[in-house]
């Protein structure tokens, strides 16, 4: 399984002027940034999260793309700041920016050109040993997910589960489609539609890593989401 930060292609465009058309308006402090996320072949994206986050002052500053892949937001200027792009339950570092401090009226306009790959690993979606059921930190990365399919109403995906190679592979099978169900189940629960969201097992039979390590078998024990349609 490729890490987080290989899901994406990244292209930074910044452009900095003393004009503006849009409503918001720079001020003394704060620089307007102008963000467009869209996908390599310029297809803007909707209701995509990007996060920034001051290197100095640890604040954190989140939005979320319209229907046209944009949004705008008043940030403060002499900052240099850490770009993530939130997926599903996780928000990865991938880049930096820098506002400088400056007594113009300042506009940034930055361009993130990402192409997401169709499976990826829930990091924080656990479940106790031997069983089928979440653990109590799971819940807000259950949530997240919620959210997330709630306000990307066309998204369908499969919950697919996996485990390590310890046991009968008939009990790891059993086990590993037990976890997809209840985190399935969970959405269909929170109100996803049951035709958004399927669940499958796959037991030990898509291992990620070597089985002969602890670190192997945790790796492999995990949960994924593949995006069947957006």
């Amino acid at each position: 399984m490729k890490t987080l930060k290989s899901l994406f292609i990244i292209s930074l465009i910044v452009i900095s002027s003393k004009v503006d058309s849009q409503n918001i308006q720079p001020t003394l402090k704060e620089a307007l940034l102008n963000v467009v996320v869209m996908n390599p072949d310029g297809k803007t994206r909707k209701n995509e999260t990007i996060i920034f986050e001051g290197v100095k002052s640890k604040k954190k500053y989140e939005g979320i793309t319209n229907k046209d892949g944009k949004f705008s937001f008043l940030i403060p200027k002499g900052e240099t700041y850490k770009i993530r792009y939130k997926v599903f339950t996780d928000a990865e570092d991938y880049s930096t920016m820098e506002i400088p401090e400056t007594d113009d009226l300042l506009t940034t306009n930055l361009t993130i050109k990402i192409e997401m790959m169709q499976t990826y690993v829930l990091n924080n979606v656990l479940f106790d040993t031997g069983k089928s059921s979440l653990t109590k930190e799971s819940y807000k990365g259950m949530d997240e997910l919620v959210d997330l399919m709630k306000r990307k109403n066309t998204l369908v995906i499969e919950i697919s589960g996996h485990t390590d190679n310890v046991g009968s592979k008939a009990l790891n099978l059993k086990l590993s489609q037990d976890r997809a169900n209840t985190v399935m189940n969970y959405l269909i629960s929170k109100g996803i539609e049951q035709n958004r969201v399927s669940a499958k097992g796959y037991g030990d039979t898509q291992p990620v890593s070597p089985n002969e390590s602890e670190y192997g078998r945790q790796k492999n024990r995990r949960t994924e989401v593949k995006i069947i349609s957006e």
